[in-house]
């Protein structure tokens, strides 16, 4: 690693002034992209903002439909917390299954969510759901906040302060994981938010978490007919799978999902 500055933030909001005094300044949450990535020096900062202490970052609470996720909470949190368990199954299934346990015990929903890996699982939980992401400055719903590999509409200044979840009438998840890393090769969220209203949301498989309208139709209609297959313009095919596997791997997910609701 190479040298830098640190220091504590008391609030987001002069964690997010110091993001301003310099161009490699980074926030420290988890760290389960950063350290690794400053470690091997992929990246160079000369100031690192912890935001670990303060107050109410890791808060989880229930408000009415909603569930309250702060940004600070690490999935181990997530995964082990009854309120999470009782408002949505598949969200708290999700965390469970994110990496292992040292990176559950570390790292957090809002790093997950600010750092948009395409393989990462919350991002399928968030747009699955329906999610607000609140910042420090604004709300801004999931179907507008992933805009692609690593890419949000966060502002470069601008910090996640937590999430609110709708709550599901049911949800369920389906991952298939990489053996080395444990990120999703692909995954699938499935939600049914009424009666007549389903979201589900693909992670792993392309470039970005995405929805994937056919299966909400699908879902909608009953489930009676074969799973629709999954097609999309940016599916990943790299060393560790060929595209048409993966869009195999989804539909099966998708399938799976499904059966956990039933």
């Amino acid at each position: 690693m190479y040298a830098l500055n640190y220091q504590k933030a008391p609030s987001l909001k002069q964690a997010s002034r110091a993001l301003t005094e310099s161009p490699t300044s980074r926030v420290l949450s988890g760290g389960m992209t950063l350290i690794p990535s400053l470690k091997h020096r992929l990246i160079q900062v000369d100031q690192l903002i912890d935001i670990n202490g303060i107050a109410g970052l890791k808060d989880i609470r229930v408000e009415g439909d909603h569930l309250w996720i702060g940004a600070g909470a690490t999935h181990q949190q997530v995964a082990r917390d009854p309120q999470v368990r009782a408002f949505s199954n598949g969200l708290a299934d999700l965390a469970g299954l994110i990496g292992d346990p040292q990176v559950r015990a570390r790292g957090t929903l809002g790093g997950s969510v600010a750092n948009n890996d395409p393989a990462a699982d919350y991002p399928a939980a968030v747009l699955g759901l329906g999610a607000t992401i609140v910042t420090h400055q604004r709300s801004i719903a999931a179907d507008d906040f992933f805009k692609g590999m690593f890419a949000t509409a966060l502002a470069a200044d601008e910090l996640i302060e937590g999430l609110r979840f709708e709550r599901p009438l049911k949800s369920a998840y389906a991952k298939f994981r990489h053996p080395a890393t444990g990120y999703a090769m692909a995954g699938v969220f499935v939600a049914q938010m009424d009666p007549n209203a389903w979201r589900v949301a693909v992670t792993g498989a392309t470039d970005g978490v995405c929805r994937w309208s056919e299966a909400e139709a699908h879902a909608s209609c009953g489930n009676s007919n074969q799973p629709p297959s999954f097609e999309h313009e940016r599916v990943l095919d790299d060393i560790h799978a060929p595209a048409s596997y993966r869009a195999h791997l989804v539909r099966h997910l998708y399938a799976q999902a499904l059966a956990q609701l039933s």
